[in-house]
């Protein structure tokens, strides 16, 4: 590891320390240490999610994921949301202490903290900062409720502090399994956790006592949506103890539409078509192709709720990043 310069982070106001690491995963990637105001992102109001709060120790994401729905937050920094995104990663690295002094303010209320919601907070860069112990730590001595989105089994490493967060308050973990096809894997999350480690890291999770379900998202058409690809990760995480397995269907918002389209061109020309006409409207497909697409991959919405409630398993404490209604043949499982 070596620091490159002291330099301004485009779109941030003080300056960061960037540096580079000597290793596979991290060629041709700076990472620019900052030290974060706050810790703690509230909301909006109009957000159909059912956490009012966030942490994000990072930004930008090396996963790379093609469908990513965060790549533009990194254009409020002057990076662009392609290649900047995932080589141009921001690191809070005083994060802990700062949530820390956030949660002991008289006026929190111990309302519900998700984490992974934006970049995924145990992608490459977390094996070398470590920051996500200091942030359960945090909400451990603070007994917070709380809960974990992510791609990475790297989470297992704080599974002892994850369990002594279970011990005093509410907490819940999801896995984002979008398919276990390798070629769909690897040409659309290239720098990803096979996704069978995933599933076997949600197994381990819930044999110790964290309630952990997962999520198949996005469906892409034509891409990962086969009915016997979903049944299959459906089975695999009922045999892992999944508490809730969620699933929508891929929106395409800002700059991402591009970046997803330009993806296709190469990768499968064949459906550049279909998805025109899909998204010709705008970001989301039409409701009326959404629920033929999820009907046919085996997501049943015969019981789909309201918003809050298609988050929350029944007997759940409330705030987990995912859930649904019943699949037939897994009763515990709840898809959107």
């Amino acid at each position: 590891m070596a620091a490159d310069e002291l330099g301004r982070l485009p779109g941030h106001a003080g300056t960061a320390v960037i540096r580079r690491f000597d290793a596979p995963e991290a060629l041709e990637t700076r990472f620019y240490e900052v030290r974060a105001k706050s810790a703690l992102n509230r909301v909006p109001p109009r957000s159909r999610v059912p956490f009012p709060w966030t942490v994000n120790p990072y930004r930008g994401c090396s996963h790379a994921c093609v469908y990513c729905f965060a790549r533009p937050t990194h254009e409020y920094l002057d990076f662009d949301a392609g290649r900047d995104f995932e080589r141009e990663i921001v690191v809070k690295v005083n994060v802990p202490e700062v949530l820390r002094g956030e949660l002991a303010r008289p006026s929190w209320k111990r309302e519900h903290v998700a984490m992974g919601t934006n970049t995924d907070p145990y992608q490459w860069v977390e094996g070398r900062y470590g920051l996500m112990r200091g942030i359960w730590e945090v909400l451990r001595d603070a007994a917070n409720p709380c809960s974990i989105l992510t791609k990475s089994p790297l989470l297992l490493r704080d599974l002892d502090l994850m369990r002594e967060v279970a011990a005093r308050t509410e907490i819940s973990a999801c896995l984002s399994v979008p398919t276990l096809d390798e070629k769909a894997w690897r040409a659309s999350e290239p720098h990803t956790p096979h996704p069978r480690a995933r599933l076997e890291a949600v197994g381990e999770l819930n044999r110790a006592g964290i309630p952990t379900g997962i999520l198949i998202a996005p469906l892409m058409p034509g891409i990962n949506d086969a009915p016997g690809q979903i049944e299959r990760i459906i089975e695999l995480a009922t045999e892992a103890g999944a508490v809730s397995i969620g699933g929508q269907t891929l929106f395409l918002r800002g700059s991402v539409r591009e970046i997803f389209f330009d993806w296709l061109r190469t990768y499968r020309p064949d459906l550049v078509p279909r998805y025109e006409r899909l998204y010709a409207e705008g970001a989301y497909v039409p409701a009326r192709d959404r629920r033929a697409i999820e009907r046919a991959a085996g997501m049943s919405h015969s019981r789909l709720r309201t918003d809050r409630d298609r988050f929350t398993r029944r007997g759940a404490p409330s705030g987990p990043p995912v859930a649904a209604p019943a699949v037939k043949g897994v009763p515990q499982a709840r898809l959107f």
